[in-house]
């Protein structure tokens, strides 16, 4: 089905419901790369203000990708609620932005509506949404998750403690998750992208930040980051398996490109929950996401880059997870080219993230080719804070030595505590006063040359320490 708008005596067609989403998506360079975007902002214009008139309910009549050819399709067009979709069913895209705006969208109708909505519409509502837009709504929208921390509660950010090392060293992990722990860095977990993919490394990586969590009675949660079937044989194995993780993407080609789909997702969480290690009713699958995925695995099917990223957290939300995260300047400049692109593609996946009722954090981050710098970082924190994002990943000095890439340092979020007034997740902040890291108003503690006893005991777990 075509759709069409005339602007200023000039008419514009887009000849099916993608082109129209396309076009009207804000500048970026993935969607140049495969050719997919407005030839200029009048044309944008044009999309929008046809996109703007469109009825929210043409997406359900309309499969951008058709549900016989791809299984994220027909999870979305299985999994929709139309009694949760009843309250905006008569909406334009236009008038259900306004309405998200508006005070009837509480904490309450949001979360009551999350069901009822599909990936499709809330990247085409957020195409309509300035800076502003995408961070009023969020911030009404909490969505709170549970292990061994509460994530997610109003006012207040988690952090990922990410002690990466080139080498998978046990020292040097142990060593940087401890720089993390000093500085308040860990209540969403710890969690370690292992250089290698090998079983013996993965079980050996998850026991060492089950003995530092142990030794230090840490109330978080840890996971090494290797793909889930490794998990799923180390689970086999009885290791110490908290958090379950997979990066995924909006289609099941671009799922098949990370040896995943629906099924060995299933088989990872059941296996998960069999440990019993996650209290009951919490949570302990951790996704990650990021535009450009799909395109970059040619699995896009001519849809634009945050239309199918938006679709990527229908797979997440299918497992009821503890945390999500789009890493959204990691994939590089081909797909975000600079800063402004990556602080819009950031709220935007927090902004889809969270309509949809996923627990979204946002790994502020870019790659050392690409147009953008720690300022552009600066502003992308600030932004995501005020808009509510449930965790940040930190690394020390913002430098991640293994993955290559910027990241926020721990020192951020010590700004975003102590400035911007956002604690963290309540259990980490009492430990962190009982072992005298913080003081009693939530700010580090001084550096008095010592370290904390608690933190004295777990160096002795280093090499050459005392046992």
């Amino acid at each position: 089905m075509a759709y069409a708008t005339t602007l200023e005596g000039t008419r514009f067609t887009f000849p099916d419901l993608r082109g129209l989403l396309a076009k009207a998506t804000p500048e970026r360079s993935g969607d140049q790369l495969a050719g997919l975007c407005a030839e200029g902002p009048v044309e944008r214009l044009a999309a929008q203000i046809a996109l703007a008139d469109l009825p929210l309910k043409t997406f359900l009549a309309e499969e951008l990708i058709p549900s016989d050819a791809d299984e994220v399709s027909d999870l979305i067009a299985r999994r929709h609620d139309a009694r949760a979709f009843a309250p905006v069913a008569s909406l334009t895209v236009g008038a259900f932005r306004e309405w998200l705006l508006s005070p009837a969208a509480d904490a309450a109708a949001l979360a009551a509506l999350a069901p009822g909505l599909t990936p499709e519409m809330v990247a085409a509502v957020s195409k309509l949404c300035r800076l502003q837009d995408l961070v009023a709504i969020t911030a009404k929208r909490p969505v709170v998750t549970r292990f061994r921390s509460t994530i997610g509660l109003p006012g207040r950010l988690a952090t990922r403690n990410q002690p990466n090392h080139p080498t998978d060293s046990s020292a040097g992990i142990l060593i940087s998750a401890l720089d993390g722990l000093l500085m308040g860095s860990g209540d969403a977990m710890i969690g370690v992208n292992p250089a290698t993919d090998s079983l013996p490394d993965y079980i050996r990586i998850v026991e060492l930040l089950e003995t530092l969590r142990l030794r230090l009675n840490v109330p978080t949660q840890h996971c090494c980051l290797g793909h889930v079937t490794v998990a799923i044989e180390a689970m086999g194995r009885g290791a110490p398996v908290d958090l379950v993780f997979q990066s995924v993407a909006g289609s099941q080609k671009a799922n098949a490109g990370f040896g995943v789909d629906l099924a060995i997702l299933r088989e990872a969480a059941e296996a998960g929950r069999a440990l019993g290690r996650c209290p009951e009713g919490g949570q302990f699958m951790y996704f990650e996401t990021g535009q450009g995925s799909a395109l970059s695995a040619d699995a896009h099917w001519g849809v634009d880059q945050q239309t199918m990223e938006a679709r990527a957290y229908a797979v997440a939300r299918e497992f009821d997870p503890l945390l999500v995260n789009t890493v959204v300047g990691f994939i590089g400049p081909e797909y975000l080219y600079n800063g402004k692109q990556i602080i819009r593609a950031g709220l935007e996946d927090h902004f889809c993230g969270k309509l949809l009722g996923l627990p979204m954090g946002v790994d502020v981050c870019y790659t050392n080719h690409a147009d953008a710098d720690g300022e552009d970082m600066d502003a992308l924190l600030t932004l995501l804070c005020a808009a509510g994002v449930n965790f940040v990943i930190t690394v020390p000095g913002a430098d991640d030595v293994m993955l290559n890439y910027q990241s926020l340092s721990h020192h951020d979020a010590v700004f975003a505590r102590e400035t911007l007034g956002r604690p963290p997740a309540p259990e980490f902040e009492a430990w962190l006063r009982a072992v005298r890291i913080t003081d009693a108003q939530g700010r580090l503690a001084g550096a008095s040359g010592e370290l904390p006893p608690a933190l004295e005991e777990a160096s002795r777990l280093l090499p050459g320490r005392a046992a």
